[in-house]
């Protein structure tokens, strides 16, 4: 399966590391705003022996019209910013290049044009691309159908420069009817990413931690769908999607 990755900040970085480890994946390109490192190979810029070609390409100085025709894909990965899909989205959608979407503060009208874009692709966006923090959110939504009158926290801690709060908390706490306004955050030096879902019941407690050691788990998390969704028809998915069949019965 060809990948094109676009962002390559820390955590596409750590996701290029990964995919470059499966022999399932061939990293054809990274596309970032930068022109730091422009055409140099991403096996050469971790000191790895690779057969992948996986050059780096700058948006500036390339477009994302000439570099599928040069490097043609099968999915395209984004980790970039919340503009990054007016750049590439209906390229790739009428190419019938997958999309998938680890970006955590999409606003209404970028939702609006994956749901768009997936009536000619398939699309998978994931606010939190990671396996651990979806299983956990399983786990949560489970425990609040057998006790819906509990009562419940969400507590979220990251890096002491990231903005806003957590995409995935945010979500979380929309899946267990917790208002946006009472989830409690936390920016302290460089948390990778915590997420918690305390349960208050009376004589007991419930907590459901996920923590992410290092980036390279959103890396391990690109893997898992993308090896999902080979299979899967155009339309819009989320983790749910993916994760649902392996829970059925």
């Amino acid at each position: 399966m060809k990948i094109g990755l676009i962002g390559f900040g820390k955590t596409g970085k750590s996701v290029a590391s990964i995919l470059l480890e499966n022999k399932k994946f061939c990293l054809e390109w990274v596309l970032r705003q930068s022109t730091v490192l422009e055409h140099r190979s991403v096996p050469e810029f971790f000191g790895i022996q690779s057969d992948e070609p996986g050059l780096i390409y700058s948006s500036s100085k390339t477009s994302i019209e000439e570099l599928l025709d040069k490097h043609p894909v099968d999915v395209i990965i984004d980790f970039s910013s919340n503009e990054g899909i007016y750049d590439y989205g209906e390229l790739a959608a009428t190419r019938n290049i997958k999309i998938i979407s680890a970006i955590s503060h999409y606003k209404e009208k970028e939702l609006q044009l994956l749901k768009k874009l997936s009536l000619k692709t398939t699309v998978f966006w994931s606010p939190n691309i990671t396996l651990g923090v979806n299983y956990l959110l399983f786990a949560a939504k489970f425990l609040k159908k057998i006790a819906p009158w509990v009562d419940i926290e969400v507590n979220e801690e990251h890096f002491k420069k990231k903005e806003g709060t957590s995409g995935t908390a945010i979500k979380i706490a929309e899946a267990l009817d917790v208002e946006k306004e009472n989830i409690n955050s936390v920016r302290a030096g460089g948390i990778v990413g915590k997420h918690e879902v305390i349960f208050g019941f009376p004589y007991q407690t419930v907590r459901l931690i996920h923590e992410s050691i290092s980036r390279e788990a959103f890396g391990s998390g690109v893997v898992f769908v993308a090896e999902n969704l080979k299979d899967k028809q155009k339309g819009l998915y989320n983790f749910e999607d993916i994760l649902s069949p392996y829970f059925a019965v």
